[in-house]
């Protein structure tokens, strides 16, 4: 088989370790396109094909981790940008928790842990990818991993990275995000005194949801109603619409916009919660 050849067999496990490497799936694209152009330019014999596009792909997803910049592709003409539906379909497979847990990891323990335990990659080449030893490499992977099941293990700090990545994401007008952390019958309503401040009565369905979001709640604020993450839009210093958030399984399900002033009164500022997710 030509490299040409070889390297299409290789291109859907590349692109899953870029996908999950980056929680990008446009991104993962452009690394995996980028990788071709490095084989496709060397001279030199690759013994190892699947080994050697493994650690150039997953250097290349380090700096993107590392700059978050654009990367040089080449010549990409008639690339088209990332369907919103493909990027649901990447938080299908990755689990909406676990991406937004991972944007918290280094980039090095970010690759170790998704080499390792989603791909089964072994420490020596994750110590070679990552120009270390394979007892760093080890270290790195357990590090992350623990990081991970803190998360996962305690559903109120699960529900707060959602939230805050949700609102993220309606702040930039981040679309396909939107979609990847609303779950399929997610429903928007609210309370009476809510309704006459303007706000929606009902909104039903994911997309008409991540529509409505899209671009707004610039000045929404991080609060806890009770012991719940939520976020608010404050007025002269006091909560005047509370956005009630239901997370059900990493997703967010429902956003019930209250304005009662009963329940404003236990809405309070979570202090240290960032602005941006």
């Amino acid at each position: 088989m030509d490299r040409t050849g070889a390297f299409e067999a290789e291109r859907p496990r590349l692109l899953q370790i870029a996908a999950r490497v980056l929680g990008d799936r446009g991104e993962a694209e452009d690394v995996v396109q980028q990788a071709w152009l490095r084989l496709h330019s060397t001279g030199s014999a690759v013994e190892n094909l699947p080994a050697w596009l493994t650690t150039v792909t997953t250097r290349l997803c380090l700096d993107r981790l590392r700059a978050r910049t654009p990367v040089p592709t080449g010549d990409l003409a008639g690339a088209t940008a990332p369907d919103p539906a493909e990027e649901v379909a990447l938080a299908d497979t990755v689990g909406v928790a676990l991406q937004v847990v991972l944007q918290s990891l280094s980039p090095r323990e970010r690759v170790a842990f998704v080499l390792h335990d989603s791909f089964a990659v072994d420490f020596a080449t994750i110590a070679a990818v990552l120009d270390t030893t394979p007892t760093a490499a080890r270290k790195l992977a357990s590090r992350a991993r623990a990081r991970v099941d803190r998360p996962v293990a305690d559903g109120h700090r699960a529900d707060h990275e959602v939230v805050d990545a949700f609102m993220a994401a309606a702040r930039e007008g981040d679309f396909g995000r939107l979609l990847a952390l609303l779950a399929p019958e997610a429903e928007v309503d609210a309370d009476d005194a809510a309704v006459l401040l303007g706000t929606p009565v009902r909104i039903s369905g994911r997309d008409a949801v991540a529509t409505f979001f899209d671009g707004s709640a610039r000045a929404a604020l991080p609060v806890l109603v009770g012991t719940r993450p939520a976020a608010a839009w404050f007025q002269h210093g006091r909560a005047a619409v509370l956005f009630d958030v239901t997370v059900t399984g990493g997703l967010v399900e429902r956003i019930t916009f209250r304005a009662d002033p009963d329940v404003l009164a236990g809405v309070v500022r979570r202090e240290g919660a960032a602005r941006r997710s």
